[in-house]
């Protein structure tokens, strides 16, 4: 480790990486109660900490290797930082990409790499990419320059756990930083403990990404079968070697959150500073307000490493959507009420002047009515205390806040009871946003299987979120359940939801 103190002083960054800055988030502080500070490396040329590493492998190459040129497989912020790095030491970069990588990204790496980069389409996923890249490595004795799981990768990373010791010098009670690979956390855990062991190191990770935390549970590497892409920054499937190396030795735990909490998180680092992170750029914080309520520690210094702001415009709509849920000030709930005179009176005047953001009504027989509604409140407690209110009033409430199909699906489709359909089961599908996924699908299908339900809403992530209602008898469940085999997509069996008994069943 003191080769790794070694390297991270010598780093060479800064010829295209600016020393980011250290800022409160007062608002975020004032709620937490402790003194939350946001390293913004989504100030950075490219949005995004992965120049430091890329660039300080490339300035370490002979003249011979540069002039040979580098290769990386990549679809995000490190395909930037190595174009941007290719373009400032003028030598050749090949990219590797996923032929499904969103054309912005494509268009970003070629802005920052200019004439010094040849990207390449391949495969439908990074493991497509970062396999024919090595192929291509091979074959033009190119030198790979890794995203995460290389030395000096990590020691350019680990420059940024090294200014936030001279810009903090008063006590730091944590760093938390989000992982995917490992590199960021190995650099600055590499650096900080080495110079102030008494800071607590705290890696966070998507609960559907969490490749480092199975791998340092089980004490070896832990390949995921598939990862969540909402984070799709930190969507690896195998950690470093390296970094796990590292992490195992000087990472002192890892925090798991959602996708709600995410969303949160963004929310809370635009009302402090107006900028809008990405979402693993986020998950630093998510981690940091988790720790603190979870530890109810009060006045401590938390340093949050806000690792990119590479967003996707589209993405927006879906963030804002969960954001509020993501810090429970939202509840979504399910309500029975009599249908008689008076009754939606009595329910209005039960939730007060809580702010309704959402509310859908539907007849359901004569003698109840089902609301789906979105109140606003100012935190779980009270969200609890609304239910408890409303079946003290005999009105029996459902809470749907944590309700994944509710939240997706359910609230655009309330209203939809169909008595004369029978033998209907529901499904929830992750559909790839590609041409002719739709189809694939259908062509599967069994052809005397009648749809009854379709829904479909695109969230601007790399996977479309789909609800199927479908009329399969008894007889043909097995086949059913071959063709769900056989598929090749994510599905979830929400035919006993209870959201859609009350409202779709």
């Amino acid at each position: 480790m003191n080769e790794y103190l070694k390297r991270i002083l010598n780093a060479r960054v800064y010829d295209v990486a600016i020393e980011s800055p250290l800022e409160i988030a007062p608002s975020l502080s004032a709620r937490t109660g402790n003194t939350i500070l946001l390293k913004r490396e989504d100030m950075q040329p490219v949005f995004s900490f992965k120049l430091r590493g890329a660039y300080n492998k490339m300035a370490q190459l002979n003249p011979e290797q540069l002039a040979r040129g580098v290769i990386t497989a990549s679809a995000g912020n490190h395909a930037q930082g190595v174009a941007l790095s290719a373009h400032k030491l003028g030598c050749r970069a090949i990219i590797v990409m996923p032929t499904t990588t969103p054309a912005v990204k494509i268009e970003a790496v070629k802005h920052f790499g200019q004439r010094s980069v040849e990207i390449v389409l391949h495969g439908d996923s990074y493991s497509d990419a970062y396999d024919h890249a090595l192929e291509l490595e091979k074959k033009n004795q190119l030198t790979f320059v890794h995203p995460f799981d290389d030395p000096d990768v990590i020691a350019g990373q680990g420059t940024i756990g090294m200014e936030i010791l001279r810009q903090r010098n008063q006590p730091i009670h944590a760093i938390f930083c989000a992982i995917g690979g490992g590199g960021l956390i190995a650099g600055v855990a590499a650096y900080v403990k080495q110079l102030r062991p008494d800071v607590k190191i705290i890696g966070v990770q998507s609960v559907d990404s969490d490749a480092m935390y199975r791998s340092l549970q089980a004490g070896e590497r832990v390949q995921l079968t598939d990862v969540g892409l909402f984070a799709d920054g930190t969507a690896v499937k195998l950690a470093g070697k390296e970094t796990l190396r590292i992490c195992r030795k000087y990472v002192d735990e890892i925090l798991l959150v959602d996708t709600d909490a995410v969303c949160a998180a963004i929310k809370d680092v635009f009302q402090d500073t107006r900028s809008i992170l990405e979402p693993s750029g986020a998950l630093s914080i998510a981690g940091a307000k988790l720790y603190a309520k979870r530890e109810g520690i009060k006045g401590c210094t938390l340093v949050t490493v806000c690792s990119g702001a590479n967003m996707n415009f589209d993405r927006l709509r879906f963030v804002a959507e969960r954001a509020d849920i993501g810090e429970k000030r939202e509840s979504i709930l399910a309500v029975t009420i009599p249908e008689t005179p008076g009754s939606f009176r009595k329910f209005c005047a039960l939730l007060g002047r809580r702010n309704i953001t959402e509310f859908n009504y539907r007849f359901a027989d004569p003698k109840s009515a089902r609301v789906f509604v979105g109140i606003q409140v100012k935190n779980a407690v009270e969200s609890t205390e609304l239910v408890e209110k409303l079946q003290s009033h005999k009105l029996p409430t459902l809470d749907l806040s944590d309700n994944e199909m509710a939240k997706l699906h359910l609230r655009h489709l309330v209203g939809g009871h169909a008595p004369e359909v029978d033998n209907e089961i529901l499904y929830r599908f992750e559909f790839p946003e590609r041409p002719g996924a739709l189809m694939q699908f259908l062509n599967s299908m069994n052809h005397s299987w009648n749809i009854s339900l379709f829904h479909y809403r695109n969230h601007g992530a790399d996977y479309g979120r789909v609800l199927v209602g479908m009329q399969v008898p008894d007889h043909d469940k097995q086949a059913f359940g071959e063709f769900l085999d056989t598929l090749g997509y994510r599905y979830w069996d929400e035919t006993d939801n209870p959201a859609y008994k009350l409202f779709l069943g």
